[in-house]
């Protein structure tokens, strides 16, 4: 099992790979907003190190909710991947 570190993470510091932007589903969004609103984040994302940025692995729903609801940070669990 990959080892895990729980952050809160800048948003600003989170790169999305277009991969995920393209597939952006507002009704999800609308619901995941109203979730986190009512109770908070339940899952963090994922993100992995690369150099001076973090990027996104899973989650990208997650967070474009916590961007929307005016927030600065999310929290996140920093994994480490397989290389390629």
């Amino acid at each position: 099992m990959p080892f895990m570190q729980s952050v809160a993470l800048k948003l600003a510091d989170i790169y999305v790979p277009a991969r995920f932007r393209a597939a952006l589903d507002t009704a999800k969004l609308a619901t995941l907003q109203a979730s986190i609103n009512e109770g908070g984040l339940k899952v963090p994302i994922h993100v992995r190190r690369d150099k001076e940025r973090y990027v996104l692995v899973s989650g990208f729903h997650r967070l474009e909710a916590v961007r929307g609801l005016g927030a600065d940070t999310v929290q996140a669990l920093i994994v480490q991947t397989p290389l390629r």
